[in-house]
């Protein structure tokens, strides 16, 4: 069961990245202005955070499968709506759904995965990582083929296709690790909330994807600085994707059994502070690529740890809310990081060294709660 998860990861994660490249210019083509594509595209990780919240209480009340299950088939009717939308307030309301079906799945597959890595390997989480990375990979060029070609309409049908495969697949091949229903039993959110180590996981979490976010807003603008085109943009992207995506996959993912989580976020932080001042610093074009580099590093430490700070934070009857929490603030730190990125642009023109700060901070900060 556990490499059928890494598949499941793998498209629930895709049915994220093949929109990204044709969102934008497909409200925009059904007649919404620049402002409301805007929301358009933050729309679905504003409605993740609302249904990840309510994925994890459920999943702890019905179980993992059950709830994944629900996520799955659901995406797999609402892509479809896509479609018939006639113009961009229609659009708007196809997403709103969307973020919320997309939100039940991902606190569902990581609690299933975080089962297993409390009991054995923290390999698991870096696999899961891969699965994350590789359809981070193909989901974007995908959509983009696609879009190019204006076959629009082929993205949502095809994300339809996989998810009822996806569905078949774990209705027939995964099963709960525990009991399938606990309706009186667990923590309440509040006493989850309070967790320390899943507190200090929300941080990480956070504030990787405020990076995240401020990256994918700001290179393609430092990249025209220094009169390169988009499409180097895409390359400096993928390149931090594949480092992340060596660490998880070869000898040296290691380092998740040798080390405890918790330094392995401080120090990704801190890989991810240095890329953020050379991006800021850069010279030469040569210093984009060393960033990625070292970015891609911070990425790959950070990611499967906090993961599986959450997985222990929590005991199997409450996993689903500590999931549901923590993804609750990762997509957060999605919404913030693009938005907070745009205003840091227009007010101090220092996007990457204004995030080298706040990374610097979330440092202290949970160095300081580890005390």
């Amino acid at each position: 069961m556990s490499r059928l998860m890494y598949v499941i990861i793998f498209i629930v994660f895709l049915d994220t990245f093949i929109q990204l490249p044709i969102m934008t210019p497909y409200a925009l083509g059904l007649g919404a202005s620049a402002a409301l594509a805007g929301f358009v595209v933050s729309m679905y990780s504003l409605t993740n955070i609302a249904g990840n919240i309510a994925g994890g209480i459920w999943i702890d009340r019905a179980g993992r499968r059950r709830v994944l299950l629900t996520g799955m088939a659901f995406v797999a009717v609402i892509v479809l709506l896509y479609p018939m939308a006639q113009n961009g307030w229609q659009l708007l309301g196809v997403r709103f759904l969307h973020g919320i079906a997309g939100g039940l799945m991902i606190p569902a597959a990581f609690a299933l995965i975080g089962d297993r890595s409390t009991r054995g390997s923290r390999k698991v989480m870096a696999y899961a990582g891969a699965a994350i990375g590789l359809s981070a990979i193909a989901g974007p060029a995908a959509g983009g083929i696609l879009a190019s070609r204006g076959e629009y309409e082929s993205v949502f049908f095809l994300t339809s296709a996989l998810f009822v495969v996806s569905f078949l697949l774990v209705f027939f091949f995964v099963f709960e690790g525990e009991p399938a229903k606990r309706p009186n039993t667990g923590d309440s959110l509040i006493s989850v909330i309070k967790n320390r180590l899943l507190l200090q996981a929300c941080l990480a979490a956070f504030a990787l994807m405020v990076s995240n976010g401020v990256l994918a807003f700001a290179l393609p603008i430092r990249t025209g600085e220094f009169g390169l085109s988009t499409a180097i943009t895409g390359i400096l992207l993928s390149i931090y994707g594949i480092t992340a995506l060596i660490v998880f996959i070869s000898p040296l993912n290691n380092i998740y059994q040798r080390f405890s989580p918790f330094p392995l976020v401080l120090t990704g932080l801190i890989f991810i502070t240095f890329s953020m001042i050379i991006l800021n610093l850069a010279a030469a074009a040569s210093f984009l690529y060393a960033a990625m580099v070292v970015y891609g590093i911070g990425f790959a430490f950070i990611f499967p740890s906090m993961n599986q700070m959450a997985a222990e934070a929590s005991g199997t009857e409450s996993r689903g809310k500590a999931f549901g929490i923590f993804y609750a603030c990762f997509s957060l730190g999605v919404v913030a990081g693009a938005a907070g990125a745009g205003l840091v642009t227009e007010s101090t023109g220092l996007p990457f060294l204004s995030t080298a700060f706040f990374l610097i901070a979330a440092v202290v900060i949970l160095a300081a709660s580890k005390k």
